[in-house]
């Protein structure tokens, strides 16, 4: 996957530069060095450390990246993250890319650890979705993990995820994972087979035909704890659908798996912090 992140570095200079960054290049000498500092500003989990380098080494690899806080580190107000020294011109023209991934990732990273610490003394881990922001949903997805999340999956290819809109153009629930099965027998795929199930009538019918995860879409609590007495252990169990902060805790107390939640990508604000002159 670095290639997509290489693209990505790429594209978003070439968007944000264009033919020059004019407002540097008319006031900064070419030859000027100095140093800049990357200032917390707001508390939370910091991510996007190791993006940051590569920002820096594709604009300019004479950059120097002096590191003192790692991604996955608790940061408050006052804290400095690291040091870039070079040329000024460079550091310039680096500083609102590196700022927009940092703060995008740290963001994600701070309320996902919210997420995780909120499901502590449970078995049930939280998962991300593919609401992610489309060409970032590498990074989007690395901040998860750095805030202690899981991925659910990346994207189309490396998990087979049976919705509701796939069971019913397939002709139902067995016709669906038999098709899938058989694919993936034809293609040579190891992959794991996910079922969205809205009722209990689905749920038996994915019990029966045999699936490696079933998603319980819409469930309420009190059918979330029957539905994980009835699975008793033979597959594993998500929530999703309508999860809230506030009611997280008690699908997590159900006994369930994992539980998704889009919105640990698609509406989290960025962490505060800047990129200032030292």
């Amino acid at each position: 996957m670095n290639n997509l992140i290489d693209d990505l570095i790429k594209l978003a200079f070439s968007e944000d530069i264009g033919d020059g960054d004019h407002t540097t290049l008319s006031c900064i000498p070419a030859d000027a060095m100095g140093k800049s500092k990357l200032l917390i500003k707001e508390e939370g989990i910091l991510a996007g450390v190791e993006m940051a380098k590569q920002v820096f080494a594709a604009f300019d690899p004479t950059l120097e990246m002096e590191i003192f806080i790692e991604d996955g580190a608790h940061v408050k107000p006052g804290d400095v993250a690291f040091i870039v020294s070079g040329k000024i011109q460079s550091l310039l023209q680096t500083e609102r890319l590196m700022l927009n991934i940092m703060q995008r990732m740290s963001g994600i990273a701070t309320v996902t650890n919210k997420y995780v610490k909120a499901l502590e003394g449970t078995k049930t881990r939280v998962l991300d979705t593919r609401k992610t922001t489309p060409g970032l949903r590498m990074l989007e997805k690395a901040a998860v993990k750095i805030g202690g999340g899981v991925n659910h999956r990346i994207g189309l290819f490396d998990m087979i995820l049976l919705k509701d809109n796939h069971v019913d153009f397939a002709g139902g629930i067995e016709k669906a994972v038999t098709k899938a099965k058989e694919y993936c027998k034809a293609k040579g795929k190891d992959l794991k087979i996910e079922l969205e199930v809205r009722n209990f009538d689905e749920l038996n019918q994915a019990l029966a035909v045999g699936v490696d995860r079933v998603m319980l879409d819409n469930f309420t609590p009190a059918d979330t704890r029957k539905a994980v007495e009835l699975i008793d252990g033979r597959v594993e169990t998500e929530s999703s659908g309508g999860i809230t902060f506030a009611t997280l805790r008690d699908y997590a107390e159900c006994g369930v798996d994992f539980i998704s939640v889009g919105a640990l990508t698609h509406s989290v604000k960025g962490l505060d912090m800047s990129f200032k002159a030292c």
